[in-house]
């Protein structure tokens, strides 16, 4: 395991010098990827150091205790400090997904249930953007469109965070909330009291760096411009601001209506475009790779029902993971980070199962 750090070594110092380099720096995009992979590399560097460290101590430790006993307990002290090291060495070396430092773009979309399960998607929203509050992160509302009873029938938020350690991104958390999230619950609708079962589907992309990552001709474009509307299809707006763009080669639509100028509408569109294009160009490496890299809890199926929420009885499940808690209504109000680090080890165990089958 120690030889596979030396190239690691390598890197981290030469991250070092290039990073001392002014010019590095006049490239926004260039640098926040390379002190991206400089803090993933400092972790490793680290746990390295600890572990050649307590190695030596265990050692000084074992000549000591064979002239005086009083010495065997830190022997032992150090063999477990030893082991907690190497095990803390080996997790940091499990490839990562190198999209983990990304920001993300998260869409909610109102599912089966009709006003409920719009209602739902607001609460969806509002759990993301308590929990983004919690971990320091920005939340953005790229595009809304709200349905009657102040539900959603979909948004567009984009999430950010200033976090240069991979572990800590917002794409490392996020990416396992990419399914159908099912709601248990008496309506507001409801008169009669009865429980019914509706979703709300979540996709999560991680978002482009800069524009120049994803190479989009604009003569693969199709951009319709069209008035916004508001909830029931009332308009608000007596100009054409609202914008769809169309990737003609994949197909993929992006539309926006949140702003009043069809400038700041294309711009937004552009962002999202530009993350829908590259989660689809990583699926299809997924897709070709998934012998090397497999993952229980990432699905590419976003069909998957995920995840239930069930408020009678204050229950929270998630269906990849197991985790079950009766903190519902906490959770509601941003304390995701329980069953977000379900998935997060999981996902952890699953690669470092796939690295012992390659050997």
């Amino acid at each position: 395991m120690l030889d596979s750090v030396k190239p690691l070594l390598e890197e981290h110092q030469a991250l070092q010098t290039q990073l001392s380099d002014s010019s590095v720096h006049a490239n926004p995009g260039l640098a926040k990827k390379l002190n991206r992979r400089y803090a993933e590399l400092s972790a490793i560097v680290n746990a390295y150091n600890s572990v050649n460290s307590l190695t030596e101590d265990l050692a000084a430790a074992k000549e000591l205790a064979k002239e005086d006993d009083a010495f065997a307990e830190e022997v032992t002290s150090n063999e477990e400090k030893l082991h907690d090291a190497n095990e803390k060495l080996r997790r940091l070396l499990i490839p990562r997904d190198p999209d983990d430092g990304r920001d993300v773009i998260m869409e909610i979309k109102a599912g089966e249930g009709g006003a409920e399960s719009a209602l739902f998607a607001a609460d969806l929203l509002r759990m993301y953007i308590q929990y983004a509050n919690s971990k320091g992160w920005k939340t953005e509302i790229l595009d809304k469109n709200e349905s009657d009873l102040g539900g959603i029938k979909d948004v567009q938020m984009a999430v950010k965070s200033n976090a240069t350690d991979p572990s800590q991104g917002v794409w490392a958390h996020l990416k396992y909330e990419g399914g159908v999230h099912r709601v248990q619950r008496v309506p507001a609708t409801e008169t009669q009291g009865r429980i019914h079962t509706s979703a709300a589907g979540v996709l999560c992309f991680p978002e482009v760096d800069e524009p120049e990552e994803v190479e989009i001709s604009q003569n693969d474009l199709r951009i319709d411009v069209y008035r916004s509307s508001g909830p029931g299809g009332q308009s608000v707006n007596t100009t054409d601001s609202a914008v769809r763009i169309t990737h003609l080669p994949t197909g993929i639509t992006v539309a926006m209506q949140n702003e009043k100028s069809q400038l700041q509408n294309r711009e937004a569109g552009m962002r999202v475009l530009r993350a829908r294009i590259l989660a689809a160009q990583q699926e299809a490496l997924e897709a070709e790779q998934s012998a090397a890299r497999k993952s229980q809890v990432k699905s590419v199926d976003r069909s998957e029902r995920i995840r239930t929420y069930n408020f009678p009885e204050n229950r929270i499940a998630d269906h990849r993971t197991g985790y079950k808690a009766y903190n519902l209504d906490a959770v509601m109000d941003g304390a995701l980070e329980p069953v977000i680090q379900s998935a997060i080890q999981m996902d952890e165990e699953a690669r470092l199962a796939a690295i012992g089958e390659a050997k």
